[in-house]
């Protein structure tokens, strides 16, 4: 039997692809520019990639049709699917944060009651302000959420933050980190529970101490 497992197109996937070669697993034509197969099965037959956008592995994973996948901690409590969260990889380090434009506030309370936050993370943004009692607007946007701010759409951003560059150059600031987010190991959690296709044995083997529940 063949583990399906789900890869995030975008910044992690190098470091995924180097994971699974380091095991014997070979998914490297996925780098390729000219590539353009979304599903790779490895020499043994024994493994096939999935390349997906990461927005998409836990929804391939929590629908059976692949039973390990690697995506970033924020598309996770994000997405807020029922998946095995087995293992923090420790790579693709980044992190969930509240920005504002400079000088326009000095922390999340100072934003006025009812601004406008904008975000492609909206679950995550709306259970923050909720948990703080603040009555937001989410403005759903999926591109350039920096423009909102710099155009008066709204008073604040809740968007990942990796070096801050582009937020500097854009003339904003964080003022509250939300949470960090890292690559994690996920299984589908029957075919983890029940050891399908001797799951166990490849999960071991990317990360030997889960540590996650």
């Amino acid at each position: 039997m063949t583990i399906t497992i789900a890869l995030p197109k975008g910044a992690l996937l190098k470091e995924t692809i180097a994971r699974l070669q380091a095991l014997g697993i070979d998914f490297s034509e996925f780098l390729d520019s000219n590539n353009r197969l979304l599903k790779i099965v490895e020499r043994s037959g024994r493994y096939a990639g999935l390349l997906v956008r990461a927005q998409d592995v836990p929804v391939y994973v929590a629908y059976g049709q692949a039973q390990v996948g690697i995506v970033g901690y924020d598309v996770l409590y994000e997405k807020n699917l029922p998946v095995a969260q087995l293992a923090d990889l420790g790579f693709g380090y980044c992190r969930m944060s509240v920005a504002v434009k400079k000088d326009a506030y000095n922390s999340v309370q100072d934003l006025p009651p009812h601004c406008r936050v904008a975000s492609k993370f909206v679950r995550c943004a709306r259970q923050f302000f909720d948990a703080r009692v603040m009555p937001v607007e989410i403005i759903p946007l999926y591109g350039s959420v920096e423009l909102a701010p710099l155009l008066g759409m709204s008073e604040a951003i809740v968007d990942l933050v990796s070096s801050g560059r582009t937020l500097k150059d854009n003339g904003l600031v964080e003022i509250e980190k939300i949470f960090d987010s890292t690559a994690r190991l996920i299984a589908h959690p029957l075919s983890y529970r029940l050891n399908r296709e001797g799951l166990s044995e490849l999960l071991e083997a990317i990360h030997p101490h889960p540590v996650l529940a």
